[in-house]
């Protein structure tokens, strides 16, 4: 940026830094964990007959909304409660840096979060009173994990919180809209038959234990800083030895899950997520070896690749 700062006027500059710096904030390297569950329940909602594109891809834009909500809510809160410090070795925070005012990030983080209950609005019509509850609970769980007077990620409950809402409810929910789109008549009040089946529900469980190995290759890269600000993550709580044996086990969850399908259906091609298995060591042997920022920052964007690949393959694999 400071290269950007002598070939450009003080307009300029000023005007691409701030688009830059609202591009840090909303980090959008963080997407493929709203993507990740939308591709699998589409590729699950095909198998099954009740692939709906319209909820899918609403289901997508809200999850989206939800994810950059929560991350203008962490950047915010971490910065005024004082956990993001100079010697943070994570990417670039908006607010603690001084490049936005924290007025502006919580503001944009109550405009997100607004802007995903209205598309919810149309989630709500077709999957009625339970998109509703799960919609309302998801953003108030989003501002409840670095804010409000019991923050979830200050506690240890970080990686609970994604696993459920970022893995479980998220594949799950998108399954269900398209399902209730395609066998409801009307806008349900109660769960319609055939809307949330078990399937769904085990095939949520990779995309939320990779979705939690993103926050823990965060949690053991902010380890001693963490413990200095009085944020009790996992890592801090039980140390790097726990956080690595966290990780391999959600890995193992992970891959665990293909064999399930295939008991049940016969068909090979569940078994495509495995071609990701050579990314998915590369990243291990990482968090196994390394708790630096040089090492685990790009980690933890390998993490996410990690959760996009295995849920397109996983995605194809069911829908095929």
């Amino acid at each position: 940026m400071g290269a950007l700062a002598q070939s450009r006027d003080m307009t300029d500059t000023a005007d691409v830094s701030r688009r830059e710096a609202w591009l840090i904030a909303a980090r959008p390297h963080t997407l493929p964990v709203a993507a990740a569950p939308i591709l699998v329940a589409a590729g699950l909602a095909v198998r099954d007959g009740v692939f709906a594109p319209l909820p899918a891809f609403a289901a997508f834009v809200g999850a989206a909304l939800i994810q950059i909500g929560t991350n203008f809510a962490n950047d915010y809160y971490d910065a005024v409660q004082g956990a993001d410090t100079e010697e943070r070795e994570g990417f670039t925070r908006v607010t603690a840096g001084g490049l936005i005012e924290p007025g502006e990030v919580k503001r944009a983080m109550y405009l997100t979060f607004a802007a995903a209950i209205l598309v919810g609005t149309y989630l709500v019509w077709v999957g009625g009173v339970p998109i509703l509850v799960v919609g309302l609970v998801s953003v108030a769980s989003g501002i409840a994990y670095t804010g409000g007077p019991y923050p979830l990620g200050y506690h240890g409950l970080g990686d609970v919180f994604v696993f459920i809402f970022f893995g479980v409810v998220a594949v799950t929910g998108a399954y269900y809209v398209q399902a209730a789109a395609t066998l409801a008549a009307g806008i349900p009040v109660g769960i319609p038959e055939g809307s949330v089946t078990l399937a769904s529900v085990v095939a949520s469980l990779p995309i939320a234990a990779i979705a939690t190995n993103v926050l823990v290759v965060n949690n053991v890269r902010d380890r001693e800083e963490d413990a200095k600000t009085g944020k009790r993550t996992l890592a801090v709580r039980f140390g790097y030895t726990f956080s690595r044996i966290e990780f391999a086990a959600m890995l193992v969850l992970a891959y665990a899950v293909p064999v399930w399908f295939f008991v049940r259906t016969g068909e090979v091609a569940v078994f495509l997520p495995y071609l990701s298995l050579p990314l998915a060591a590369r990243v291990t042997k990482t968090v196994f070896t390394r708790t630096d920022g040089d090492a685990l920052n790009p980690a933890l964007t390998r993490t996410g690749q990690l959760l996009a690949l295995y849920a397109l393959l996983f995605g194809v694999g069911l829908g095929i």
